[in-house]
């Protein structure tokens, strides 16, 4: 079954992205960190994405700043002028000391060409206006045909769907037994043009199975060579790796290219 539209490929072999940027050796979704990861020879990025209180869509992982910047600030809630002097850097050391929160539409700025996962952060109270602020940030960027929006909340992957009908997606699940069931379900509604497995998920058989039916296969989170050697063989289209270069030269020696 064909998918639409179709997500972002390489010949031959699996694209290579930076999970969060390189974030094994720089501070996770910084500027840093992604330039990082293409200087390593990834393909492009994983990233998330969030709408922090005055409206900005802004790249961070976690609900709120304690963990990288020591800050109780919420993302959700807190104005981009308090979100954006926080430095997330300095937990990496020295040398990233003043890395701040980058915007969206800095971050497609900074990395003319290269693949960008879109990650939708829901969080506790759910915001259905990320969804069209992510697809006018991506059309306005003219991003539109290198990106790939996932999310663990589907409901905001529809939402997203209707606001960016020509921009990949990709339904995104954790392990454990429950997606067994709704991934069907959420495939047959949401129309994806890929799956995104988590790596113990993503056996041989899966992987297989998904690419024949017309999906992009793009797994989170690869390091080991052996993993990523394994995937290869199975035919996913993309790796997510916290050490992209690693990844990179492990799909080299696997595909040759």
């Amino acid at each position: 079954m064909a998918q639409h539209p179709r997500a972002p490929r390489a010949e031959g072999r699996p694209l290579v992205l930076g999970h969060r940027g390189a974030s094994a050796d720089a501070p996770e979704n910084t500027l840093a960190a992604f330039r990082l990861a293409l200087e390593q020879g990834a393909d492009g990025v994983e990233l998330d994405a969030w709408r922090c209180g005055t409206g900005e869509v802004v790249v961070f992982h976690d609900e709120d700043a304690r963990r990288l910047a020591g800050a109780p600030l919420e993302i959700a809630r807190a104005s981009w002028d308090e979100l954006r002097p926080l430095d997330v850097g300095s937990h990496k050391g020295g040398r990233f000391r003043g890395e701040r929160i980058p915007l969206l539409a800095e971050v497609l700025e900074a990395l003319p060409g290269a693949v960008v996962n879109v990650e939708l952060k829901s969080g506790r109270l759910g915001d259905p206006r990320l969804a069209a602020s992510v697809a006018r940030i991506l059309r306005e960027g003219r991003a539109e045909e290198r990106a790939i929006v996932s999310s663990f909340d589907w409901g905001l992957l529809a939402a997203f769907r209707l606001a960016a009908p020509r921009v990949a997606t990709g339904l995104l699940f954790e392990s454990g037994g429950r997606w067994r069931l709704s991934l069907p379900a959420g495939a047959a509604l949401l129309r994806p043009s890929a799956i995104h497995p988590p790596l113990s998920e993503a056996t041989h058989e899966r992987v297989r199975d998904w690419v024949a039916r017309g999906y992009a296969v793009n797994v989170w989170t690869v390091d080991a060579p052996g993993d990523v050697e394994r995937l290869c063989a199975a035919g996913a289209t993309g790796i997510v790796s916290n050490v992209p270069g690693p990844a990179r030269e492990a799909v080299r020696r696997a595909t040759g290219s």
